[in-house]
């Protein structure tokens, strides 16, 4: 298993602002489960950590930010930090990767029974956690489809507003700030030029880019103003 722990083209480079931007978190409960889980507890099981320093701000790799919402949820919902570590320990014994809650497989065979949440691992073998409250299994299975998966089956691209919008989050691009795909473009400049009355004829032209594209940019930009 290979940890992502230092900063490396084509890992993404992601702070805690930016993993509550894009995934649509709250900005102080990423801070707290970050800071006091993530590298304290995940990170000691293995003995190693699974974040860097970027000018004094803790950052992680892509994978870890698609790992991130699945524990954010399973705490949401008071799935003790234990069996979270427990079965991410497991998870990552039996598919042998740093990253289970990142593979398609695990996110996809998540389900939700009363207020026991299961990992499917195969056919005659599952994982079970606790919970103190009803887990919205909606909030998984949305996030499960804005993900693209490479030939290993691991997360390797993020839709933050679905795949019907061209905004996407690709650790080989811009480090894995949100860009207009296929392109290098931040939604943010294109959202700066439409709020200054630039008509958007003139900035799709400009940026050689769709009319779509540019409505996708500004959908993005609002969304997580």
């Amino acid at each position: 298993m290979e940890f992502e722990n230092n900063m490396e083209i084509g890992l993404g480079i992601f702070t805690v602002p930016d993993i509550a931007s894009i995934l649509n978190l709250k900005y102080s409960r990423v801070h707290i489960l970050l800071n006091e889980y993530w590298d304290k507890r995940f990170g000691s099981q293995h003995g190693e950590k699974y974040s860097w320093k970027v000018h004094n701000s803790k950052a992680v790799s892509f994978h870890t930010l698609v790992e991130f919402y699945i524990f954010f949820q399973l705490k949401e919902v008071g799935v003790p930090t234990q069996k979270i570590l427990d079965a991410h320990s497991e998870l990552s014994k039996r598919f042998e990767t740093a990253f289970p809650f990142a593979v398609s497989n695990i996110i996809n065979k998540m389900n939700c029974v009363g207020k026991r949440i299961v990992f499917e691992i195969n056919d005659n073998e599952i994982i079970n956690l606790d919970s103190t409250k009803q887990l919205n299994l909606k909030f998984i299975k949305l996030f499960a489809h804005k993900l693209d998966f490479d030939k290993n089956n691991l997360a390797n691209k993020f839709y933050p507003l679905g795949k019907s919008n061209s905004v996407i989050v690709d650790p080989e691009h811009q480090f894995g700030q949100p860009v207009i795909k296929n392109t290098n473009i931040y939604p943010q400049t294109i959202y700066n030029l439409h709020k200054s009355k630039e008509s958007k004829k003139f900035i799709a032209e400009s940026y050689e880019i769709s009319l779509k594209q540019v409505n996708d940019a500004i959908e993005y930009c609002k969304s997580v103003a």
